[in-house]
């Protein structure tokens, strides 16, 4: 973690989203995403990178545990998935899960964390903002990783503008800034996060050619990655910058040393070692 810590401060990331889709949280015990939160903020502590911890879990108990913990540890802000096994059937569901997580950190932003193509939760995000905030007192916005546009520029005028709305489809997160967006949440950031910074630079100054050029690096990053199967590609990424991370669980396959060496090649034949140079 102090590897992964010092690689994304040395490359301009503002905080550390620990947990969350790319961190498997899902497939970890209560005790090892205690035990995840406790050593990043012991890295993070005192440095340039912010935490935010993601403390979703299809058990509310356990994600009330998580978020305490995250209050106690300091944390910037905490997030949560809802429920996806036994998921909330209607809005009012949505927004009491929200609170009742919400509550065991009653000092600490809250983020919800909307990403249907993982949860099968396809619920308003524009009405959940609008009528949220009565119960969800901390709630600060939303890490939208949904690729409705249109849901999400209704988001960031819902409530009058209020709330924080952070982008989680990196491969078209322009799209996204065109619509209002100042900032995203993506796993591509850990090991592209340059490609990134020249975007949004681009974008704020009115170059919109150079910006799409780098959005369209950042989604044949993607495209790569998903040909070798996405979240094995992307830790494997991570090690080929001297950042060794572990490959994932199941039911994610790993990627033997053969297919590593075909991403290898296949990333120096995009030019992504040069992009993130």
């Amino acid at each position: 973690m102090e590897k992964q810590a010092a690689h994304l401060a040395a490359n301009g990331v503002r905080a550390a989203f620990v947990g969350g889709t790319t961190g498997e949280s899902h497939s970890l015990t209560l005790l090892e995403r205690k035990a995840l939160a406790q050593r990043w903020a012991e890295v993070t502590r005192g440095g340039k990178l912010g935490l935010v911890v993601h403390v979703g879990s299809n058990c509310l108990s356990d994600a009330r545990e998580l978020a305490a913990q995250a209050e106690q540890l300091g944390a910037l802000a905490i997030s949560a998935v809802a429920p996806c096994y036994f998921k909330p059937a209607s809005l009012d569901l949505l927004i009491d899960c929200c609170a009742h997580i919400a509550s065991a950190a009653p000092n600490t932003p809250y983020y919800h964390y909307d990403i249907p193509s993982v949860t099968g939760i396809h619920l308003s995000m524009p009405e959940f903002l609008e009528r949220a905030g009565a119960k969800v007192k901390t709630l600060v916005g939303i890490k939208f990783s949904n690729p409705d546009l249109m849901a999400y520029q209704l988001c960031l005028r819902a409530a009058g503008g209020r709330y924080d709305m952070p982008f989680g489809c990196d491969e078209f997160i322009l799209g996204a800034m065109a619509l209002g967006c100042v900032g995203g949440v993506g796993s591509t950031y850990n090991f592209a996060a340059p490609v990134y910074h020249r975007l949004m630079a681009a974008f704020q100054t009115g170059d919109l050619e150079a910006a799409r050029k780098e959005q369209h690096r950042s989604a044949e990053i993607v495209r790569v990655l998903a040909g070798h199967g996405y979240m094995a590609a992307a830790k494997a990424t991570m090690g080929m910058l001297g950042v060794e991370v572990g490959g994932p669980r199941l039911p994610h396959a790993d990627l033997s040393a053969e297919r590593k060496d075909r991403l290898r090649q296949d990333l120096e034949q995009l030019g992504f070692f040069c992009w993130i140079a």
